[in-house]
């Protein structure tokens, strides 16, 4: 059983077999406080399952590292653009 499956269950993740990232170093994706994420956002860049890599994140609240090339504060900004739009749709009824 995977670290993943561990951490998260049993979820959809076929996706993760096709993504640019399978055998590169993890750490490049979780970067010391401060340190550059532009290696590992130049790895997303032309990935085929970057959208589901970022769903994933979103989906399951990722706070740490780089998910289809965005930080936790890039997809904070994400989320909260998602939830101001369901607000915007349940007020214009």
């Amino acid at each position: 059983m995977d670290l993943l499956t561990l951490l998260y269950g049993r979820q959809e993740r076929s996706w993760q077999a096709q993504a640019n990232c399978m055998g590169v170093d993890p750490d490049l994706f979780f970067p010391e406080r401060g340190a550059s994420t532009r290696e590992a956002k130049e790895v997303c860049r032309g990935c085929v399952v970057r959208e589901d890599c970022l769903e994933y994140a979103l989906a399951n609240g990722e706070k740490f590292g780089i998910w289809g090339g965005m930080s936790e504060r890039e997809r904070r900004r994400v989320r909260r653009a998602r939830a101001m739009a369901r607000r915007t749709e349940v007020v214009a009824g």
